[in-house]
């Protein structure tokens, strides 16, 4: 090979396009609860495929579904598009692993506008430095992002930061009422909700 060529493709390779990002792994088909399982919290009203979303019905208190597949693991980002259709409490109650553990994010809890992760050092959201208030509409579709990470956990709100938790050294835990909700599942508490999309996608550690 000449020299000539030989730097050309040298060039080439450097203003290469960088490797795509993954994509996202679909949790929901729009059709079904395929890979889902009704939670048995006792109480539970029904969850229905309603215009491609699902519709999670008022329970008493809670009604939810559980991931029967296998969960997300490590660093990695999780996406869920759900609104409050009725009620005035949490309509998204998201349990996802952590490390070792498990968290919830609450939307809209404690009355309908408190959010947070429970449990942090024992303490839930309505009483760690994770709560943050936020007005949700009701009927209104909200995208969610969780970024788990070995350190922190992230939340965005339809883009924009919503909480920012710091979990080094910190012990993470559930409420009981949602142990059933491991190792991923979504609830809502004495409210309707909606549910359009759930996925999540590996990501880089930092």
């Amino acid at each position: 090979m000449s020299r000539a060529r030989h730097l050309g493709l040298l060039m080439l390779a450097g203003c290469a396009a960088p490797p795509a990002a993954p994509g996202w792994i679909e949790l929901f088909d729009g059709a079904s609860t395929n890979g889902w399982t009704a939670t048995k919290f006792g109480g539970e009203g029904p969850v229905d495929v309603v215009d491609g979303a699902l519709e999670i019905d008022f329970g008493s208190p809670m009604t939810g579904l559980t991931w029967a597949g296998a969960p997300p693991t490590g660093a990695y980002d999780l996406e869920v598009i759900a609104a409050r259709v009725d009620g005035t409490d949490f309509f998204c109650g998201l349990t996802f692993p952590v490390r070792d553990a498990h968290l919830t994010l609450v939307l809209g809890g404690w009355g309908g506008s408190l959010c947070g992760l429970s449990s942090l050092d024992g303490e839930d959201a309505a009483n760690n430095d994770s709560r943050t208030l936020f007005r949700f509409e009701n009927g209104r579709d909200y995208r969610v992002l969780v970024r788990v990470r070995q350190d922190r956990v992230e939340v965005d709100l339809d883009g924009a930061p919503l909480l920012r938790a710091p979990i080094a050294g910190r012990r993470l835990s559930l409420r009981p009422e949602v142990e059933l909700s491991r190792p991923l599942g979504i609830a809502s508490f004495a409210t309707r909700a909606r549910v359009r999309a759930v996925r999540w996608r590996p990501a880089s550690a930092r």
